[in-house]
């Protein structure tokens, strides 16, 4: 499903999909998130300062107009997440970085007892 996006939605596209508020790196999702959450556009904004009021409100009033084709686009970027998360965890050099933090945790804690 496409997300039809133009220069008066305040939203633009990178190259990677990734869909931002304009002007700003901030992503669509997390907006849709706090917005999902219970946050008000206030409350985005306040965590956002870089970012105008209007355009929080104006990608909050995106996502409830195009709420199926949006919805969609969260669980696509959800699934390449898990994706990419699945690939880098299954490198083995990250295996075997993960095995020396366990080992040096251990060694720690055995050290304060």
């Amino acid at each position: 499903m496409s997300i039809a996006l133009t220069p008066g939605n305040g939203l633009f596209e990178e190259r990677d999909g990734t869909i931002r508020l304009a002007g700003s790196r901030v992503p669509l999702d997390t907006v849709v998130y706090e917005f999902n959450q219970g946050a008000t556009p206030e409350q985005i904004q306040d965590s956002f300062p870089s970012v105008s009021l209007h355009t929080v409100y104006g990608a909050i009033a995106f996502y409830l107009e195009h709420q199926v084709a949006v919805d969609e686009y969260l669980r696509q970027r959800e699934r390449e997440a898990e994706e990419l998360r699945h690939q880098i965890e299954s490198r083995p050099e990250v295996a075997a970085f993960r095995e020396r933090l366990r080992r040096r945790q251990a060694e720690l804690l055995s050290s304060r007892t």
